[in-house]
């Protein structure tokens, strides 16, 4: 298979680029027609071009997954239901994508081999799970626990942002409410403060420059916002020892750490579950599950907890000893183990996280309300304090 970069036109005429792996040009030109395209223009890209595309959208895997479950169920043939939703998916890549796995599983290649060929769309997990429904015969289940997973993932992914975006504005409104004090108002009452002629009050002397800071650097206050995050970035991306540390701050951080622990464990547990539960094994799940959690600290604990098991200890035991994971998780791998139903006790670790984000959340943004109001009252409390402190040390001087 070669990649082609190659631009074309729907039958309304609408020209569209993307980049397609054929086997020559004439395969390309016959993938896209299926996909109601004419070729117009064609180069072959390179490889370091081919690794810029873009990840499929969880939506658009929800809709592909759901559907295919749904056509399974009604008996519809796999090649059949491919080709169906290659012709109705909306999205240009994903339908590139569906028509390749299309051609791949005519020329003799499994659907999990299929997906393989294609890590922007389908991650290990999915491609390891497909597998294990082809050998086991439950493709139809596979589907169904892809499609609940990844809508689960979304809600979760939702709660994320949420803990993020919500003090983030707020926030942006006290930094909003500041600037517009330093920078517009106390200048305005400058020289009204020094045409008093006495000696200022301390905090009035660390308003007047913390106004003249706002005002004569003004551009530092609007490139460190944008400068910082991205040296940051760089930072992390470069040393895997930062990220590691930056992880673990993550994981211990005041009011959100815990519920970011919460949302990493549970979307273990539902992952581990839902791989268990279509037959992988327990040491290809905890491995495949190091690539969900997205934290490298928690990612070390699922490596140690995999040395563990290899060195002849259960699962319980493993898990328990990284010191990572705790008691309730602990507690239900060991009933699990008891009572053979490892995939069932791991949901039931899934829904209590899942609830107790969920209230966690809600408390957060019950305690933020107030604290910035107070964070408000006290600046604005500063600054009167500091203009009218002169006001009244003049009043008290004057003798009646």
């Amino acid at each position: 298979m070669t990649l082609y970069a190659y631009r074309a036109i729907n039958e309304l005429g609408k020209a569209s680029k993307g980049m397609q792996d054929a086997a020559n040009v004439v395969d390309l030109e016959l993938r896209l027609k299926r996909g109601g395209l004419d070729l117009i223009e064609v180069k072959e890209a390179n490889s370091k071009a081919g690794s810029r595309r873009s990840k499929v959208k969880r939506p658009q895997l929800i809709t592909f997954f759901f559907n295919l479950e749904q056509l399974t169920r009604a008996g519809v043939p796999l090649l059949e239901s491919l080709a169906d939703l290659r012709d109705t998916m909306t999205d240009h890549q994903f339908r590139e994508i569906i028509a390749s796995m299309v051609e791949s599983i005519e020329g003799g290649k499994t659907l999990s081999l299929s997906m393989e060929m294609h890590p922007c769309a389908f991650d290990k997990i999915f491609v390891s799970l497909v597998h294990a429904g082809e050998e086991s015969g439950r493709l139809q289940e596979v589907f169904l626990h892809i499609t609940e997973a990844l809508k689960w993932h979304d809600e979760m992914a939702s709660h994320t942002k949420t803990i993020m975006l919500y003090p983030a504005f707020v926030g942006s409104i006290v930094v909003g409410i500041t600037i517009f004090l330093m920078i517009y108002l106390v200048p305005q009452l400058v020289g009204f403060i020094k045409s008093m002629g006495q000696v200022l009050p301390l905090q009035t002397r660390i308003l007047l420059a913390t106004s003249s800071f706002f005002v004569n650097y003004w551009y530092v206050l609007i490139v460190l916002p944008i400068v910082t995050p991205v040296t940051a970035k760089l930072i992390l991306v470069s040393s895997p020892e930062m990220q590691y540390r930056y992880d673990y701050l993550k994981l211990n951080m005041w009011v959100t750490g815990p519920i970011l622990r919460k949302i990493i464990l549970a979307r273990f547990a539902n992952t581990f579950a839902m791989m268990y539960g279509s037959g992988i094994s327990i040491l290809a799940c905890i491995h495949n599950s190091r690539d969900v959690v997205n934290n490298l600290v928690i990612a070390k604990s699922l490596e140690d907890v995999i040395r563990e098991i290899e060195s002849g200890k259960n699962l319980t035991q493993s898990f328990q000893h990284t010191g990572m994971f705790p008691p309730l998780v602990i507690r239900m791998l060991k009933v699990g183990e008891l009572t053979g139903s490892l995939d069932k006790a791991l949901l039931n670790v899934s829904y209590f996280y899942d609830r107790d984000v969920k209230d966690s959340i809600k408390n957060v943004q019950i305690m933020i309300e107030p604290a910035m109001t107070l964070v408000l009252g006290a600046l604005l409390g500063w600054v009167m304090l500091s203009v009218l402190s002169p006001i009244y040390d003049i009043i008290g001087r004057v003798k009646f």
